[in-house]
């Protein structure tokens, strides 16, 4: 059954919920898992997307949303200027292919020293967002959740580890999903928990000798306002 704010949809600038209020969403999740300040980025749009990103102000909902500008923010209006005003650079190319979702967008992320990250998410429709790569691993981040991520060696022992550790701390996963490219290569890990995680958990999460890095996200609306 579908909710209240899937029927009616978010706040928001702009005419549709999945060109604005989800775009400026995936936007503002695509900064928060970069975590570096934002030189530039390259917006290569799928599907819906690519076909009517102007009309619908999906481009300035994207940009405002890396900008850190929630959906209802009326900057949002004039996200190129501050764009410009706060030199990030960005380019939008329209694919061709359809992609794995009507609206889809991959960021490809630069910060200093060309620090890169590709990022692809889609905007499923009431404000609502899905973030299904990761540097070209799969993944499924809602921004709603207190999500930790791993990338980690597909070996015996490392799930345990990690489980083993959220127990002590008395930290209730919900869910957990393990994505890997093949056998014994690298894998990641997806975890979702009902509360915060200390950063002293993860900081002995970090030490596993198996996991070359970790990222922790609370839920975006949560994360950004403090």
């Amino acid at each position: 059954m579908s909710s209240v704010f899937e029927i009616i949809g978010p706040v928001m600038i702009g005419p549709s919920s999945s060109h604005t209020a989800g775009a400026a969403r995936l936007g503002k999740m695509a900064r928060y898992i970069f975590k570096e300040h934002i030189e530039r980025v390259d917006l290569t749009l799928f599907g819906s997307f690519a076909k009517t990103y102007k009309g619908h102000g999906t481009d300035r909902a994207l940009i405002g949303g890396l900008l850190g500008f929630d959906a209802e923010d009326e900057r949002i209006r004039d996200a190129f200027k501050a764009a410009a005003k706060g030199n990030l650079q960005y380019q939008f190319i329209e694919s061709a292919e359809d992609g794995g979702h009507p609206n889809e967008v991959r960021f490809d992320l630069y910060g200093k020293n060309d620090y890169h990250m590709s990022i692809v998410g889609r905007s499923l429709g009431g404000g609502r967002i899905l973030v299904t790569n990761v540097n070209a691993l799969d993944v499924e981040i809602s921004g709603e959740d207190y999500t930790i991520l791993t990338f980690h060696h597909d070996c015996p022992g490392v799930i345990a580890a990690v489980t083993s550790l959220l127990g002590r701390a008395a930290v209730n996963i919900s869910t957990m999903k393990v994505f890997r490219k093949r056998k014994h290569c690298e894998a990641v890990m997806l975890i979702n928990t009902d509360s915060p995680v200390e950063a002293s958990v993860m900081s002995e999460i970090q030490k596993n000798k198996d996991i070359s890095s970790v990222m922790y996200f609370e839920p975006l609306e949560k994360a950004v306002a403090e």
